[in-house]
């Protein structure tokens, strides 16, 4: 199977995690898209989407549909989406396609997040994959030089500006041991929006598209 394959069949995998007439929070990313063609095809069967960015609000219009603003509803069954890394405590980094504050919030309420990914996304420590921090562009170089004090080496990320209006520092270098208490430590920050360790909220369930099939791990 190809890479693509894998996550194709991750994402299709994740439709029987929804329930007929729920509102289903839906991520953001290459694996995500997978799991919104895959949900056009039951789109009768649900009440509406919650979107984690723009980019894949329009995917879900196109698809017909509905999205309904997260300030309308007091919570929801499941949210699926992606992971650039997730470690076997389920902590994951997000945050590639520049919309983990949106997904960090969508993820908050709902009661379950599936994660979606092919096998390559699997490791044992997170860090290899640079850590998004969004910023408040005032701050991007205040936050940058906090960062380096904590080992970190911070890339900004150019040409890039969230849906919030704000930027990406991508940091290099961090082998990642401790991600609850990394998570707490930039969030506090000042000028941090909020950082792609998705620690304190983890995935419930791991579905990951590999050669041979895909896998289903719980936490």
């Amino acid at each position: 199977m190809t890479q693509d394959e894998m996550k194709k069949a991750a994402g299709q995998a994740a439709l029987a995690y929804v329930q007929p007439g729920t509102i289903v929070g839906v991520g953001t990313g290459s694996t995500v898209n997978f799991f919104i063609d895959a949900l056009a095809s039951i789109k009768d069967q649900i009440q509406a989407a919650v979107s984690s960015s723009i980019a894949s609000t329009e995917r879900l219009k196109a698809l017909g549909i509905p999205v309904m603003d997260l300030n309308d509803i007091d919570g929801f069954d499941i949210y699926v989406d992606g992971a650039d890394e997730i470690n076997a405590q389920m902590e994951m980094i997000k945050g590639g396609g520049a919309a983990l504050t949106r997904e960090k919030i969508v993820a908050a309420v709902a009661k379950r997040f599936i994660c979606i990914v092919d096998n390559s996304k699997q490791v044992d420590v997170l860090g290899k994959f640079p850590l998004p921090v969004e910023v408040i562009p005032m701050a991007r170089e205040y936050v940058a030089r906090e960062l380096r004090k904590l080992g970190g080496d911070p890339v900004y990320r150019q040409g890039v500006v969230t849906d919030n209006g704000n930027d990406i520092l991508d940091v290099h270098g961090l082998q990642i041991t401790d991600a609850k208490g990394l998570e707490n430590t930039l969030n506090n920050l000042v000028g941090v929006v909020t950082v792609g360790l998705f620690a304190h909220r983890g995935a419930d369930v791991l579905l990951v598209g590999a050669p041979e099939g895909v896998r289903t791990l719980s936490r």
